[in-house]
């Protein structure tokens, strides 16, 4: 259960963060409330997946994986355009996570 918590986790985050650029600085209600609602989501389910995982590797999979997913939702919702150097510093943050599930051994599996 550790790995679907930490998955919702990101995904609330990612939420929670493309909510935050709608928010327009806390001035409009619902993407505000969006992003509360988001984040307290996120910080709940990460906690419980801190049982079972390191804290070092939840985070580092909860960052990479969200970093890459709200770049995806900057593209589609916002229309933003990462560069190259944007896209090959996300294509190593991919790398890195897949390096720690596949052969950390700190990793819980």
């Amino acid at each position: 259960m550790a790995f679907v918590y930490l998955a919702l986790a990101i995904v609330a985050e990612v939420v929670g963060t493309t909510a935050l650029k709608a928010s327009e600085g806390f001035t409009k209600l619902w993407p505000s409330v969006t992003v509360v609602v988001g984040y307290a989501l996120a910080f709940y389910l990460l906690a419980l997946v801190l049982r079972t995982i390191p804290v070092g590797i939840a985070y580092a999979i909860w960052a990479g994986l969200g970093i890459v997913l709200v770049t995806v939702a900057g593209v589609v919702l916002y229309g933003e355009k990462p560069d190259l150097p944007a896209l090959l510093g996300i294509a190593m943050i991919i790398g890195g996570v897949a390096v720690i599930q596949l052969f950390s051994s700190v990793s819980a599996h």
